[in-house]
């Protein structure tokens, strides 16, 4: 038995939620998103309340109805307000600009690095941070991943690219003798 998906998904005002052959769409204030929810799982709309039920009592059916619950649950928060990653690049020389549908960077290397921004985020560049908004939760956490990966901050000066939440736990480095 699953606890998220047991619990109730109440629906905020402005908020539609439809369900036609397993494609769940959601649509906001922000726009639509759409998912296809496994053939196990159940969806059932009652005014504003969602429900899902899993349709056989397999280990697979429980393990994909809370699963099925969280992602409805993200969607419907996404297109009411937008989720928002920020990563901080430091390093002397390292810099970042958005222009247009990319986001072009200065990384140490000896070209620089652009990189396509998906469509349906917004990606704003100031200073030496850079913030990932959008109404996907899946589409923000993987692009912000993608960045952070192109220079992973390292443990001795702390150089690279970094969550805003995030600890770089530093190392001593070389003693003199």
């Amino acid at each position: 038995m699953s606890r998220i998906g047991k619990k109730l998904i109440t629906l905020p005002e402005k908020t539609e939620l439809t369900v036609a052959d397993n494609l769940v769409s959601v649509k906001g204030p922000l726009g639509e998103l759409k998912r296809q929810i496994h053939s196990l799982i159940e969806v059932k709309i009652n005014g504003n309340e969602v429900t899902l039920v899993p349709k056989k009592d397999t280990p697979e059916s429980s393990a994909l109805w809370g699963t099925s619950a969280a992602h409805i649950t993200n969607m419907i928060k996404g297109v009411n307000t937008a989720f928002e990653k920020k990563l901080i690049l430091e390093g002397i020389g390292y810099k970042s600009e958005v222009s247009g549908t990319s986001i072009k960077f200065a990384l140490g290397f000896s070209h620089p690095v652009v990189i396509e921004i998906p469509a349906g985020l917004k990606v704003i560049a100031e200073k030496n941070v850079i913030t990932i908004s959008g109404p996907d939760k899946e589409l923000v956490g993987l692009f912000s991943a993608k960045l952070r990966a192109l220079k992973k901050p390292e443990p001795y000066k702390g150089k690279g690219m970094r969550y805003s939440d995030e600890v770089i736990r530093r190392k001593q480095g070389k003693k003199s003798v």
